[in-house]
C-alpha cells in the first residue's frame, strides 16, 4: 500500500512534466497509426489532466463506478471521434473539454457523490467533447482506425493511472485525492478563463 501511495504522490507530477516536455497536440501526418494515437493524450496536458482526473473521480465513487465511469468515458469519446471524423460538428468543443477539468476537479475536491447513473452520463457528455477533438486533429495521412484505437488504448490506461491513484489515496481521509481534485479544477478554470 505505500507504495501505491507513493506512485500515486509522483504520477500526475511525472504525467505534466512528460506533457511539457512534448510538443500539445502535435502528431506528424506521415505514418500516423496506432503509435501516433497511443502517444496522442499524452501530449495535452488538457486531455492528460482529464483522462486521470475519471480515474480519480471513479475510484472515489466505488463499486460498480470503478469501471462503468471510465468506460462509459472511453465508449462516448469513441463516439466523439466518429462524429469528427464524419464531419458532424461539435460547438465549443474546447470549452467542454476545459470544463470537464473544472467540473471533474471540482468533483474530485469535494468528494461529490453523484449517483452511478448521473456520473456516467456526465462523464459520457465530456467525453464526446474530448474524442470530438481527438477526431478532428486525426492527420490526413493516419490510418484512422489504428490512430483511433491507439488514443482509446492510452485513455483506457490513464483512467486506470487515476484509479490506482485514486484507491491508493481515499484512505486516510483522502485529503490529498482532493487537494489533486482542487488542482486539476484550477487548471480547467484557467483554460476557461484564457
Amino acid at each position: 500500500m505505500r507504495l501505491a501511495r507513493g506512485l500515486a504522490v509522483i504520477s500526475v507530477p511525472s504525467m505534466w512534466l512528460a506533457a511539457q516536455c512534448a510538443q500539445a497536440h502535435f502528431v506528424p501526418a506521415q505514418g500516423a497509426g496506432f503509435a501516433a494515437g497511443a502517444a496522442h493524450p499524452f501530449l495535452g496536458l488538457d486531455h492528460l489532466a482529464a483522462m486521470f482526473a475519471v480515474g480519480l473521480w471513479s475510484a472515489q465513487l466505488g463499486g460498480k463506478a470503478l469501471w462503468r465511469v471510465p468506460a462509459t468515458f472511453v465508449v462516448m469519446m469513441a463516439v466523439g471521434t466518429g462524429l469528427a471524423y464524419g464531419g458532424v460538428g461539435l460547438p465549443s468543443a474546447e470549452t467542454g473539454i476545459a470544463a470537464s477539468l473544472l467540473v471533474l476537479g471540482l468533483l474530485i475536491a469535494s468528494a461529490a457523490r453523484l449517483h452511478e447513473a448521473a456520473g456516467m452520463l456526465l462523464v459520457g457528455v465530456f467525453a464526446l467533447f474530448h474524442g470530438h477533438v481527438h477526431g478532428a486533429e486525426l492527420p490526413e495521412a493516419a490510418d484512422p482506425l489504428a490512430y483511433a484505437v491507439g488514443f482509446l488504448a492510452s485513455t483506457a490506461t490513464l483512467h486506470t493511472l487515476g484509479l490506482l491513484s485514486g484507491v491508493a489515496l481515499r484512505g486516510r481521509g483522502g485529503w490529498l485525492l482532493r487537494a489533486l481534485g482542487a488542482v486539476i479544477a484550477g487548471g480547467g478554470l484557467i483554460l476557461l478563463a484564457g
